[in-house]
Formats: C-alpha cells, structure tokens, sequence
C-alpha cells in the first residue's frame, strides 16, 4: 500500500473536497486524484463517492480514515520532532480567533517572542471553524463546547456589559430596569442581515429594538464613543473606555451571564510539540487576558 497515497487521502477526507486538499498538500489536482484511484484499486474497494458540493467518505473509506489519521498525524509529529532542535521550536502554528479579541493578540505576541522559530498564521472569523476542513491546529472559542470531536482546555470566564457614553445617559436619562432601553437608540451585535438581537440581561430574555446591528464589535464600540448608542460589548473591549471615564455601565443589576473561553484542538493521542507548547504558554500567561476582562469596581 502506497502511504504516500493514504496521507493524500486522508486530506481529502478531512476536507471533503480533493481541490481543496490538493491546495492544502500543494499537490497538482490530477496527481492527488491518479494516486487516490491507484489506492482504491490496491485495496480493491471504493474510499470516496463524488458529490456536486465535493465528496464523502465511503463506510471502507471511514474505516480507513480511522484507522489512518492517527498514524499519519504521528509521523509528522515524529517529523517535526526530528527536524526541530530541542531548544527552539521550529514550525507553523494555525490559529483561529474571534474577530476583535485585542487581549489574545498581545498574548500572541509574547508567545512569538519566546518562540521565534515558529511561523503563526491567524484565521480570524466569528463563525465556529472547523478544525479538521480548515486545517487549524488550535481554536479559541467562546461558550460551552459541545463538539466530540474535540479536546477543549478552559482558559477563564468573562462578560459582556452594557454600555454607553455619558452624553447618552444625560441626554434620555439613567436605566433602572431593562424595559427603560426603550427610551434609548440600541445598537447590537447581529450574525446575519436580518438579525434580530436578543440580551439575556438579570438571567431574562430581552428584545432589543435596534437601530444599528454589526458583527464587528469595534464598530459598535466606536458608535458608543461617539454618544451615538448604547450597546453590549465584551468587558475586555470597554475596560479602558470605563476607567477613563468615555463609557459607564448600564444596568449593573441586571449583568449578562458570565462567557467561558476554551482553547480547542484536534482529538487525537498526541498533540504536536508546538501545539502543547502554545497551551502551556497561554495557561501560563492568563494574567495578560484576565487584567485586560476586569470591569472597574465603580462601574
């Protein structure tokens, strides 16, 4: 059996497109599809079915699958392994992080400092990558995991907390229950065009009538600034605007529920030796995240 083969498989099935791992192996298209053919005819079974969106598995194809990304993820870690001398670590890290997350982005940058060797590529999305399709190493996500397929390292807790500027709240007035938003211009974070935003504000569900929606929290941050709307913003995006006085907390009592934040990597029996380094290194260094989530006492 053709292992060469097998590895070309093996990104195929992970992606579910033979382009797309043909890009991702930096194979010519022909080549990876003659190779893939000349292992099916070797084992004399059909590993993949054609579909119109790409291709699918078949039940000897999961099979081999199974049995193979473990061995083939092993080789390369044994590559890597070789090819790194013990002191430095040599490699490329593929990250993914929600949009807007500063505080991970100087933690990065510490991470990088320490390990110069290694090439880090960020994925930045708010969408929910697939770590398997989008060929990332580690992902950070925020709430509660709830995906077998892989391995989730819990890094802290935070909040979002609503907020305005002082020109807002002196011109309609201070909140004392979330019914009283009414009298203010809102604006929310929204996933599609046609969003309809809800805050779960005291542990209770509320409507938000909004007047603006983005899914770029640094764009409904620059509106509150302006004086323009009251939004939701995750703590780590207000904790400086709250000390210096250019936003206040709406609503303290009635505060959103608390978020966790995950590390998130690929299932499988040996995480590579930079990917453990990377979530040492954060565990290590969450002071850098935590002091960047505490929203000042008076606020």
């Amino acid at each position: 059996m053709d292992y060469n083969a097998v590895s070309m498989f093996v990104a195929v099935a992970q992606v579910g497109s033979l382009s797309a791992a043909a890009k991702r192996l930096s194979v010519p298209l022909p080549t990876l599809s003659r190779r893939i053919t000349e292992l099916e005819s070797d084992l004399k079974v059909q590993l993949l079915e054609r579909t119109a969106r790409g291709c699918r598995v078949t039940e000897a194809g999961s099979r081999l699958f199974e049995h193979a990304s473990g061995g083939i993820e092993a080789l390369r870690e044994a590559e890597r392994s070789v090819m790194s001398d013990q002191a430095r670590l040599v490699g490329r890290l593929r990250l993914s992080l929600p949009q807007s997350f500063e505080p991970w982005w100087e933690l990065l940058g510490l991470f990088q400092r320490a390990h110069p060797d290694i090439q880090i590529s960020v994925y930045s999305t708010e969408r929910r990558v697939d770590l398997f399709a989008d060929g990332v190493d580690v992902g950070l996500r925020v709430g509660a995991i709830a995906d077998d397929t892989v391995v989730a390292r819990k890094m802290l807790s935070f909040r979002h907390i609503l907020v305005a500027s002082p020109r807002l709240v002196e011109r309609h007035g201070a909140l004392r229950h979330p019914a009283d938003l009414s009298k203010y211009p809102c604006a929310a974070w929204g996933s599609t065009l046609d969003a309809r935003p809800v805050w779960t504000l005291g542990g209770h569900a509320h409507k938000v009538a909004a007047t603006f929606t983005a899914n770029d929290y640094l764009h409904l941050r620059t509106r509150a600034l302006a004086g323009d709307i009251a939004t939701e913003l995750p703590s780590f995006l207000a904790v400086e605007y709250l000390k210096r006085g250019d936003l206040v907390e709406l609503l303290t009592e009635h505060p959103f529920a608390d978020s966790p934040l995950n590390l998130v990597y690929r299932r499988q029996r040996h995480p590579s030796t930079i990917v453990r380094a990377y979530l040492d290194f954060c565990s290590a260094h969450l002071r850098v995240i935590e002091d960047k989530c505490k929203v000042p006492f008076a606020c």
